[in-house]
């Protein structure tokens, strides 16, 4: 079977707006979530989020295309080719048709859509300008990489909510095997607009909690909810013998295994027995070929609710034993990015088995013991030789990913 290899990340997101950026600010531990800035949130019940800072779209994106655009698609076009130029991979320079592009998208372009609600709702419909159509569209990000970087190999996007992210690698991996040589993967999210805020507020799943402090706190007992986040990473992978023979710089791990399970409990409510998210996780070692001992670190979901993280704990437990595996999710710290936020997580993932060191948990002060998780409070030095990254989206949706350190 062809394996598939990732050898180049791209990141912008609250954490920061480059790969080294945010792995300085998650092992820091750096709380990048605050009040909403864009606009007065005075009005909705949550009014904090994890925001970019210092990102100038202006010089990742040419002024034409920006006009047609929305942040979401700047971000992944940023990250984008920051993880082409990560792994020395010009698509020019390769067939066309054999370099796709496949993102996870969670709400389309936001921000985009809201200006032109307004114009539409204050000066009528001649205010609309023709870009909507294509700037909201869950797609764009998808269309608007593969149009810059000249590629025509079989492309898409993954619409799973939070998973998406995850998912987007898994059908990499799929496209590496039908005779892909690389895939641009992963997601970017812009969710912070008055009318995305209240679709989220109305799902109840969000904190509201006026401090950061106290907001987004996954397996703490004061877990109330999370708080949305913009951003997230992009990817690339790559067949590995393909990879190789180009003289790729670095490898930095090997998407070993990957599944994908559904709740089928409610499009709105999500179950909390964990059963099909544990199964997932299952799934996801038989598929690389291994057993859950093998497995040196846990990068989790992390809902930030009181019954969405025992469900995940009972997942965990059921498949590694109590305690059974370092646990860690800094999502704490950056806000719940959707399917940005399971890209990025991948990419901290891989970061962390580069350096042998695992993160701790985001803005977490007191572990619920009734979780009975290994949980990783500081950041702590450990060879990481397998990884498993755990994502669940609204609807009910449940993606595993696991990483192998790639063979020299």
């Amino acid at each position: 079977m062809t394996r598939a290899v990732v050898t180049g990340l791209g990141v912008v997101a609250p954490s920061g707006n480059s790969v080294a950026e945010h792995w300085r600010s998650t092992l820091a531990g750096e709380l990048r979530v605050r009040r909403i800035e864009r606009f007065d949130p005075a009005r909705y019940s949550t009014t904090l989020a994890g925001q970019l800072t210092g990102f100038r779209p202006e010089e990742h994106v040419d002024e034409r295309l920006r006009v047609q655009t929305d942040l979401w698609t700047w971000t992944a076009l940023a990250s984008a080719a920051q993880a082409l130029d990560d792994a020395g991979y010009d698509p020019s320079a390769h067939d066309p048709y054999r370099t796709s592009v496949i993102l996870g998208s969670g709400s389309g372009g936001n921000e985009f859509g809201q200006r032109e609600i307004q114009a539409l709702w204050s000066r009528g419909r001649r205010a609309v300008g023709a870009y909507q159509s294509i700037a909201w569209f869950y797609a764009a990000s998808t269309g608007q990489v593969s149009i810059k970087h000249g590629t025509k190999g079989p492309s898409g996007v993954v619409v799973s909510d939070a998973a998406g992210g995850i998912d987007s690698l898994g059908w990499a991996r799929r496209v590496l095997r039908r005779g892909a040589a690389a895939v641009i993967a992963g997601g970017t999210e812009a969710p912070i607009s008055p009318y995305a805020l209240t679709c989220q507020c109305a799902s109840g799943l969000l904190s509201t909690a006026g401090d950061a402090r106290r907001a987004y706190k996954p397996f703490d007992v004061d877990a109330n909810g999370h708080v949305p986040g913009e951003g997230g990473a992009v990817l690339l992978v790559e067949d590995a013998a393909s990879a190789r023979a180009r003289g790729v710089p670095h490898i930095y791990g090997e998407v070993a295994g990957y599944a994908a399970t559904h709740d089928a409990h409610h499009y709105q409510d999500p179950a909390v027995d964990g059963h099909q998210l544990g199964r997932a996780m299952a799934r996801a070692l038989t598929d690389a070929g291994i057993t859950a001992d093998e497995v040196d670190l846990v990068v989790a979901d992390a809902a930030g609710r009181p019954d969405q993280d025992a469900a995940e704990a009972a997942a965990l437990r059921g498949v590694f034993g109590p305690g059974g595996v370092p646990v860690t999710a800094p999502q704490g710290l950056v806000g719940r990015l959707v399917a940005g936020g399971s890209a990025l997580s991948v990419v901290t993932a891989l970061l962390a088995m580069r350096d042998g060191v695992a993160p701790a948990v985001g803005n977490l002060d007191e572990p619920d013991p009734r979780h009975g998780l290994d949980l990783v409070t500081e950041p702590r030095h450990l060879p990481i030789g397998t990884a498993m990254v755990v994502s669940r989206g609204h609807g009910g949706f449940n993606s595993v990913l696991v990483l192998r350190g790639a063979a020299p």
